[in-house]
């Protein structure tokens, strides 16, 4: 089914501009994926991006995520509590003056606890670690909500805005676990 979709671009162009979260989740354990691990980052994209129509990764055999995550440019860093992974964030340097957080999000059962902020503070500062003068990403109008309120609330701002007209497939079947 074709479905009108607006994709928002929004950058930070220094680490003043950003707004860290307020929310206190001091046992939010954030670290970084030290082993590129493609079973797990398979797995987080699928269950983060379930409900939001993520599906440019879908297809991708091990071997294709393997090649991505091995990449020097690449860092995935999780988030947990008590040990349970609750949510992702992906950066991808694009130059030594550009990081993008390619990829975001917490895992459903987690929305609504202020992990969004955050995880999203942390990867906004762990862009702006690595040298970056800007650090951007984008969402889209299939996302939560809440997603570019987020953003918005850390200080990103919207630099370009497109509606196109997209093939939206059914969302992927949740495995029964019964």
């Amino acid at each position: 089914m074709k479905t009108q979709v607006t994709t928002y671009y929004l950058e930070l162009l220094s680490e003043e501009a950003h707004t860290p979260s307020r929310t206190e989740a001091p046992d939010l354990e954030i670290r970084q994926t030290g082993i590129a691990a493609a079973e797990l980052s398979r797995s987080l994209y699928r269950a983060v991006g379930r409900d939001w129509s993520w599906t440019d990764r879908l297809g991708w055999p091990l071997s294709k995520w393997w090649a991505h995550l091995e990449r020097p440019e690449v860092e995935v860093w999780t988030a947990s509590l008590d040990g349970v992974i609750t949510g992702y964030f992906e950066l991808e340097r694009g130059s030594a003056e550009s990081v993008e957080i390619a990829y975001f999000g917490v895992l459903p059962q987690f929305t609504g606890r202020g992990i969004g902020g955050c995880l999203l503070s942390n990867a906004v500062e762990r862009g702006f670690n690595t040298g970056a003068r800007r650090v951007w990403l984008h969402t889209c109008s299939l996302d939560s909500p809440r997603a570019i309120d987020n953003y918005q609330a850390r200080g990103f701002n919207i630099f370009k805005e497109e509606t196109t007209l997209e093939e939206i497939p059914p969302p992927p079947a949740q495995e029964d676990v019964s």
